[in-house]
């Protein structure tokens, strides 16, 4: 009886957090969800992968002007993919990365110096799946307001290329992640022609 008690509880509870509003429905290492067409659906429940660095008002244009507040971003990877990283130095089939971007305020609640995070504006998200995309990987963006919608890749786009001349491990831009990029140098994974300082 005990048992079948056990069992009845364990059921309801996990039927319990499936249905609760606001958690994930999709499993943090399941790897990019496409439709039937192609488009690549919003990732759920990315803030519970794993954080590896944020940007604040980041730009790689040298003529980028101060137009308005800088923004935030934030960058997240998935947990099989960071793991996989960690070991190797480089990115397994079907990572995906997520920059959300939030604009940056300085005024409000008891702050006085400095910035923070403010209002959602977006997310790009970066997939690296080799049997969907002959450039092995593809870049999408999503606006602040789907948040249950699909975005489609442009393909081979100004993302794409920049990220393939510029990034310093495969497509991704591991100069910007500190502890990655301690990592990469001692796998000896970065691309020999990506200039990593430039401190002028």
């Amino acid at each position: 009886m005990r048992r079948i008690l056990l069992a009845l509880f364990g059921g309801l509870l996990a039927a319990s957090l499936v249905l609760q509003p606001g958690l994930s429905r999709t499993p943090e290492n399941a790897g990019p969800q496409f439709t039937a067409d192609g488009k690549l659906l919003r990732p759920e429940g990315y803030r519970r992968w794993v954080f590896v660095s944020s940007g604040f008002g980041m730009s790689y244009n040298a003529n980028a002007g101060g137009n308005g507040a800088p923004a935030f971003t934030n960058v997240f990877v998935t947990p099989s993919a960071y793991d996989y990283f960690l070991a190797n130095g480089k990115w397994p089939d079907k990572t995906m990365f997520v920059l959300e971007v939030y604009g940056s305020t300085s005024r409000g609640s008891i702050n006085q110096h400095g910035s923070y995070q403010e209002n959602f504006q977006g997310l790009d998200v970066e997939v690296k799946d080799e049997s969907r995309f002959p450039d092995k990987w593809a870049y999408f963006g999503f606006s602040a307001s789907q948040e249950a919608s699909q975005a489609e890749s442009p393909g081979k786009n100004d993302c794409w290329n920049c990220h393939d001349k510029n990034a310093a491990v495969e497509h991704s831009f591991v100069q910007f992640y500190p502890e990655l990029l301690k990592l990469a140098k001692e796998k000896g994974t970065i691309k020999p022609t990506v200039h990593l300082e430039d401190k002028k």
